[in-house]
């Protein structure tokens, strides 16, 4: 990261219009001063609000300034106060959502096949949530407002725009369907309104990204579609950096940041974490977020190469809650002693996981993460692999390994890509359906696909290549998997059949019928630097948390990586993340240790810290000469003891987040 702030705040201001006295309370110096005690560097404050409604004295559209706002400069001093403290403050203003627009001009609405608005929140009215189309005429007004805005804020106090909620939606709004008919394009297809939708959104932010750049070129320039994956990647041209919006309270879930934020690091560009001081979800006022779940959330950001971003919502009467910032304040203090570890660092991995999000069927459309990457990312952070997760596009030769869990679904250009990075060395494990040509003999995998598995639940047999510090009796798998035969390659692994399915007739106890004890089809096969698994392992540990499935992958990556780059002798609730620093030549070991857990009906979240003590650490260095080993930001020394290409040490404790630093 370059000059990107890392102690942000995203401070909401949705403000309904039956609310008085807006702003009322707002004193500049106040506001400003709170924030310096809060260590916070960079503040996002509105322009616009999903209310529909202004916070700055605009000229081209008066009658949308909140009817309640009792200081029309708001925005104006919210700017002033903090820039006289150096504080940045982008500004926010609303895309597709927006209350005002959805009463005024329903014509500006997307609409489904059945002519019904497009509410992708699936909210009861009231609610501000019907999907605006960026075909209609409101792209006109959208262009307006945003230049309103730098001719009343001046663009020399104008230090970037953050434009929320951009959708790719299903519309089939008659804007839509004339653009699709001018594109030779079949707008009765879902697929291609999909498709299209995707495409039009990309004309729009080129198309914004030019009116902001011609008249304030050093602004940040960020769209948030609240997840970042590869069906955006070729728009983030228009964008001066990433913000991962993952609030793990509020829907997206702890699993969301680690396989998002894998992701966004291997594209070269700056990025922050987006998390909230809400205990629960965005505009949850009056609650604050669990200290140890705050720690975590940022710490962790860090640790994956990121800034960090808190999510507030001011108070409409203008003033922020001290208890909010006392504990921002607290997290940000140490952040700021961490932060020159942090700056400028490069992820060291040594696998890749290939994301199913570039690989969704045509037609289907998914923003969330696939059950069999989550799987993927939890059976790897706990077993302390260093990994990015990739697309079919990024550059695979600096990866010792590459996985590919269980739904990458076969194409032939995925294919000569794989073919090509095995050919030139590189190592594969793949599962279930993931680049497998059922109907083809010559795959990566050396096997040829029978059927899928009868058994809805059948077994495998451990021994001392795959499942080595399993007992050596039948373990249950819980999904289905797929019968295939080797052709050139060793089996490692075998299946062992039930007596028969729960079907029909024919059921056992409460669940499966126990393992008949003949040997079935492989489960594990090798062909020369490419293992494959028969079973969806990935999703059936995302599903069931299966300990053997993990043991089995762990074997499976020793007979592929020729050096494991950090191993530890603590628990698997301890994550680690190892970065490098080139410019002052060294290595930052993040180690985390937070546990969450699910104590309420809604929500995992963290409450307790619990420390670790007496654990080893065993750190490959390759061919570069360790010099020193120190925990840092405390400067304190490691004794260390080096063992040919390894380094080794110990830490007496570990108490949430610790880094240490390897000075070549």
């Amino acid at each position: 990261m370059s000059d990107l702030r890392f102690r942000q705040v995203h401070l909401d201001f949705h403000s309904s219009e039956y609310i008085p006295e807006v702003g009322a309370d707002f004193n500049g110096e106040e506001f400003a001063e709170r924030l310096e005690k809060a260590n916070v560097d960079s503040i996002t404050c509105f322009a616009r609000c999903h209310h529909g409604w202004l916070y700055y004295p605009s000229r081209k559209h008066t009658d949308l300034i909140h009817p309640g706002l009792a200081n029309h400069n708001l925005l104006i001093d919210q700017i002033k106060a903090c820039h006289d403290r150096g504080i940045k403050v982008p500004i926010y203003t609303t895309v597709q959502w927006d209350g005002r627009i959805m009463r005024e001009h329903p014509e500006w609405l997307s609409v489904d096949e059945q002519g019904n608005y497009i509410n992708t929140q699936n909210v009861e009215e009231p609610h501000f949530y019907h999907t605006i189309c960026l075909n209609s005429g409101y792209r006109k007004f959208f262009k307006e407002h945003l230049h309103d805005i730098m001719d009343v804020v001046g663009v020399e106090n104008i230090d970037g725009f953050f434009m929320d909620i951009l959708f790719q939606v299903d519309c089939c709004c008659d804007h839509c369907k004339k653009k699709m008919e001018d594109l030779h394009l079949d707008s009765r297809k879902k697929e291609v309104r999909l498709k299209y939708s995707l495409q039009m959104l990309e004309e729009f932010k080129t198309e914004i990204t030019a009116e902001i750049k011609a008249r304030v070129p050093e602004a940040s320039v960020f769209y948030n579609s609240s997840h970042v994956g590869p069906a955006s990647k070729d728009n983030f041209k228009e964008y001066s950096h990433l913000e991962l919006e993952s609030l793990p309270s509020g829907g997206w879930g702890y699993d969301h940041f680690p396989a998002t934020s894998r992701y966004a690091r291997t594209l070269g560009m700056d990025m922050i974490g987006m998390t909230g001081k809400f205990h629960t979800y965005w505009g949850d006022f009056h609650s604050l977020k669990n200290q140890a779940a705050l720690e975590f959330e940022c710490f962790n950001m860090l640790a994956m190469g990121a800034g960090c971003s808190i999510g507030d919502q001011l108070h409409p009467r203008g003033r922020l809650s001290e208890g909010a910032y006392d504990l921002i304040g607290k997290i940000y203090k140490s952040v700021r002693e961490k932060e020159p570890y942090c700056r400028k660092a490069k992820p060291v991995a040594e696998i890749a996981v290939l994301t199913p999000e570039e690989f969704y069927p045509e037609g289907e459309y998914n923003l969330g993460i696939s059950p069999s990457l989550i799987g993927a990312v939890r059976m790897l952070q706990e077993l302390s692999f260093q990994f990015d997760v990739i697309d079919s596009k990024t550059p695979m030769d600096s990866y010792q390994l590459i996985i590919l869990p269980d739904c990458i679904y076969y194409n032939e250009e995925l294919e000569k890509v794989m073919k090509n990075y095995i050919a030139n060395g590189g190592k594969v494990i793949g599962s279930y359906d993931s680049c497998l040509n059922k109907y083809g003999k010559n795959n990566i995998y050396g096997i040829t696909w029978k059927e899928e598995s009868p058994y809805y639940r059948e077994f495998v047999m451990p021994n001392q290549i795959i499942g080595k510090d399993l007992y050596k009796e039948e373990y249950v798998m819980y999904l289905r998997g797929h019968n295939v035969e080797a052709n050139d390659g060793e089996v490692l692994m075998d299946k062992i059949e039930p007596y028969f399915d729960r079907s029909g007739k024919t059921f056992c106890s409460h669940q499966h019928a126990p393992s008949s004890g003949k040997v079935g089809y492989p489960e594990v096969i090798r062909n020369g630097n490419v293992i494959y698994f028969a079973h969806p392992i990935f999703k059936l540990y995302r599903k069931n948390a299966a300990k053997w499935c993990k043991l089995m992958l762990k074997d499976a990556v020793a007979l592929c990586l020729e050096h494991k780059l950090v191993s530890h002798n603590g628990p698997s609730t301890m994550t680690t993340a190892l970065n490098h620093q080139e410019q002052e030549k060294r290595d930052i070991l993040h180690i985390l240790h937070y546990i969450t857990e699910k104590r309420s009906e809604d929500i995992f979240t963290v409450e307790d810290v619990i420390p670790l003590y007496g654990v080893e650490f065993k750190i490959y260095t390759g061919n570069k000469n360790p010099a020193a080993v120190t925990l840092v930001p405390e400067e304190a020394a490691v004794p260390f003891v080096i063992d040919g290409q390894y380094i080794s040490f110990r830490l007496d404790k570990i108490e949430g987040h610790c880094m240490i630093s390897i000075q070549y």
